[in-house]
């Protein structure tokens, strides 16, 4: 069923959770992502370790990865206007390197649901534990921003403190993203026609099909591995990002990093110099 926000009985999914469900993935799947978010592009020689299994150095997982890796359903009978839908927000914290591959078993639970007048804000997050030794890997959070179901008089939520730095940025990640990122991020397997079919896009409001969202995303925390934590997932801790702006396939992404005790603020822009990733934080281990 399809939640309508003037309906107040969709407050009874907040606290409940989905499925148990079991992920896998192989040593291609890592290497797939690393490919879709960027990975070697302009120079193949460049960050092997993330997009070869058999060179001389050994495979290892970008941290982001975990996001397309350990997801997970929710609620029964918990369903949006895919139409409406824009992905707000999302975190991730990792409590031990992913291995190229893996199994992991995910839970996820609706955490909220706000009103922010043009839409709903719908947060969840996930719990993913090792399949074998059930020992915590990693907890997911996101947010779902659904368009035209606000006003229905709920709690605004919690305000962030994020405060743009003073200075110039210490690091700036420059990526170009291909024409045909989406079709290639796509892969990874969230297949939403927003983002490959024209006719679907321009249904949704927008001229024509944008880049996932978590593609910029892993775009960004790809940056932000080389850029604050040396290249070595290992140390790869936390990291949150607020979406802003759609981006188009083939525009440029800058990512402005200001280096904090412990980790980084940080924001991502367009080639027009607009904000896509606000109000961003990473933190190492």
């Amino acid at each position: 069923m399809t939640i309508e926000m003037s309906d107040l009985s969709y407050l009874s999914y907040v606290g409940k959770t989905g499925e148990a469900t079991t992920r896998s993935w192989k040593s291609q799947d890592s290497l797939l992502y690393a490919v879709a978010v960027g990975a070697g592009g302009g120079d193949p020689a460049r960050e092997l370790e993330f997009t070869t299994e058999n060179s001389h150095v050994a495979q290892r997982v970008l941290p982001s990865f975990v996001c397309v890796a350990a997801t997970a359903p929710l609620p029964d009978g918990f369903s949006v206007d895919m139409t409406k839908m824009l992905h707000a927000e999302m975190s991730f914290e990792l409590f031990r390197e992913l291995e190229p591959s893996g199994s992991v078993v995910s839970v996820a639970k609706i955490d909220s649901v706000y009103d922010k007048g043009t839409g709903a804000l719908v947060s969840f997050s996930t719990e993913v534990r090792d399949s074998s030794t059930n020992e915590l890997v990693a907890r997911l959070g996101s947010g779902m921003f659904l368009r035209g179901e606000g006003n229905f008089g709920g709690e605004r939520g919690p305000k962030d403190d994020w405060q743009l730095p003073a200075r110039t940025p210490d690091n700036t990640v420059v990526y170009k993203t291909l024409r045909e990122q989406a079709l290639i991020y796509r892969l990874t397997g969230d297949r939403n026609p927003l983002h490959s079919d024209p006719a679907f896009a321009r249904s949704a409001g927008f001229d024509a099909p944008i880049l996932h969202g978590m593609c910029t995303y892993g775009f960004t925390a790809r940056g932000l591995l080389h850029a604050v934590a040396g290249g070595d997932p290992a140390r790869f801790g936390s990291m949150y990002g607020r979406f802003s702006k759609s981006v188009t396939p083939g525009e440029t992404l800058t990512i402005q990093v200001w280096l904090t005790e412990g980790g980084a603020q940080f924001r991502t822009l367009d080639s027009d110099g607009d904000v896509v990733i606000d109000r961003g934080r990473v933190m190492l281990r």
